[in-house]
């Protein structure tokens, strides 16, 4: 007569105490190795969202003014590098019909702030650009400038730079509805 395993170890744990050390004591069944990969691939270096308009509004009192608008310029930075990223600015003058602001009237007077957008864990820009900032502007858009950076190491994940600009308006400015065109860049490396 042939006696399963399963039945001689029933067999033995009724048989008391004695059998119980004994099934206790077999050697425990060897642990499986296993491996677990994780594979992860760098994003990109791009805006969240184009960058915003900007509007100045101003009343003439006789006086030279300046008035300011804030632009939020939201960066993600996902490629993992460490390579850091700048913003780079130009504009044609703020013009109307023949009229023209000065083309050195928009700055950046001090830095721009940074925030880590809501649920990102960004490590903030080190911005190393000086301010004031002057926006570069002519009758056709002169190269490009930085207006703020992010050194290596920092700037990665998502995150916003709010630029407050000022613009100067002269006492003798001729009323009327001036536009101007912004380009703004963003580049890898600070």
């Amino acid at each position: 007569m042939t006696t399963s395993l399963a039945g001689r170890l029933c067999r033995l744990l009724w048989a008391g105490p004695a059998a119980a050390l004994l099934v206790a004591a077999l050697p425990a069944l060897p642990a499986g190795a296993a491996t677990a990969t994780a594979t992860i691939t760098g994003g990109s270096l791009a805006f969240v969202s184009a960058p915003p308009n900007v509007s100045f509004t101003d009343t003439l009192n006789g006086t030279n003014q300046t008035v300011t608008a804030t632009q939020a310029l939201d960066v993600s930075d996902g490629t993992g590098s460490g390579a850091g990223w700048s913003l780079s600015a130009t504009s044609t003058a703020f013009t109307t019909g023949s009229v023209s602001l000065a083309t050195s009237s928009t700055t950046i007077t001090s830095a721009p702030t940074r925030a880590c957008d809501s649920g990102s864990s960004c490590t903030l820009a080190t911005n190393s650009v000086s301010y004031p900032y002057t926006l570069p502007a002519a009758a056709s858009a002169p190269t490009a400038t930085k207006m703020f950076n992010a050194a290596a190491n920092t700037g990665e994940g998502n995150q916003t730079v709010t630029a407050t600009w000022s613009l100067a308006i002269p006492a003798a400015t001729t009323p009327g509805t001036y536009t101007s065109t912004w380009t703004i860049s963003l580049a890898s490396g600070p």
